[in-house]
């Protein structure tokens, strides 16, 4: 893969990821660190240069159902980032933004390096039942239940914050994840279990920008692509859908639009696209 089409080619789409994810920490450092303040809050809640609010909105739906009165501008901020992510794919939050997918990724490289097995095999479905279940628990105890225990935000405020006792919190949960991908199941925080992938992925079933494998007569069956997906069975009704009269764009809400099949890909199957490319 890498050989056919050089290491650069075959690693553009994860490079332009890992930056996004270090431009996304690094806004929010500007301030503690260099007194510019780009970025006041974190994921789940923050103010842009001073006026532009942007909220998670599933934090939102928490607070809401746990019977919390919203301001405003946290109504407007989710109101931002719903939209943003109805256009380009809700899940594309956990590739391009999310900082603990740099985490899984990393456990899923040594996996592959160490040859483990895949280990425990966990529904697709289960990140929707415990979706369900943190908003059953915001309503039933009326706080944020999952932001007590959540990865993504616990990580992201112990980068920023720099606290101690914040960062050690931080560094636990975010190595039981690692542990858990590395030793336990494969892919399997983020592609089983996470609650905010869930919520996301039901923002990226309308989604207007896709992955589609335009090429797909190139397809010589090398399977690199499956192989490099943390969605596996997002690619095949594109892929193979031909003979059916389905279209090469892959439309699953499951997709994260990592780039990294359209990056291993020898015979430039892949591409990004829009949904309404069904030719």
């Amino acid at each position: 893969m890498s050989a056919a089409r050089g290491w650069f080619a075959a690693h553009q789409w994860l490079l332009a990821r890992r930056l996004s994810q270090a431009l996304v920490v690094a806004v929010f450092l500007t301030g503690p660190v260099w007194g510019v303040w780009i970025a006041k809050g974190n994921l789940a809640s923050s103010l842009t240069l001073g006026v532009l609010p942007l909220t998670d909105p599933l934090m939102v739906l928490q607070s809401l159902l746990a019977g919390h009165v919203m301001t405003a501008s946290a109504l407007m901020g989710a109101a931002i980032v719903l939209g943003v992510y109805l256009a380009i794919g809700g899940r594309m939050y956990c590739s391009w933004v999310c900082p603990v997918n740099a985490v899984t990724d990393l456990a899923q490289w040594l996996r592959t390096r160490l040859g483990l097995e895949k280990g425990l095999v966990l529904h697709r479905n289960t990140r929707q039942w415990l979706l369900g279940g943190v908003l059953a628990a915001s309503a039933i105890t009326g706080t944020i239940a999952w932001e007590l225990v959540n990865p993504v935000t616990m990580l992201h405020r112990g980068l920023v914050t720099g606290s101690i006792l914040t960062f050690g919190s931080a560094a636990l949960i975010t190595l039981a994840v690692f542990l858990f991908d590395l030793g336990i199941a494969q892919r399997g925080w983020c592609t089983h279990l996470c609650p905010v992938g869930a919520f996301y992925g039901l923002l990226g079933k309308a989604a207007v920008l896709r992955v589609s494998a335009v090429g797909r007569a190139a397809c010589d069956d090398c399977m690199d692509c499956f192989a490099i997906c943390p969605e596996r069975h997002v690619i095949a009704p594109a892929l193979r859908g031909a003979a059916k009269g389905v279209g090469p764009v892959i439309l699953s809400p499951d997709c994260t639009n990592c780039g990294r099949c359209i990056d291993v890909c020898s015979k430039t199957v892949f591409r990004f696209g829009t949904r309404f490319h069904t030719v």
